[in-house]
């Protein structure tokens, strides 16, 4: 995908996937303020890429408190 023609609500699951997996502690943080726990949550859960490690991690983190 090219990063000039990335739109961050129409292309917000796969931004998401690239954060959650490869992210830096930057990335992280803008995806938080940027994005819903509720669609932070449903990515995690529902990826088929993400990988495993990264997805358990992901599910706990966005739990509802």
């Amino acid at each position: 995908m090219d990063p000039k023609t990335i739109d961050q609500k129409k292309h917000a699951k796969y931004i998401i996937e690239r954060i959650m997996d490869f992210g830096n502690d930057d990335e992280v943080r803008w995806m938080w303020k940027t994005y819903s726990r509720r669609l932070l949550r449903s990515v995690a859960g529902k990826s088929r890429v993400l990988r495993p490690r990264t997805r358990s991690l992901w599910r706990l983190m966005t739990i509802q408190k």
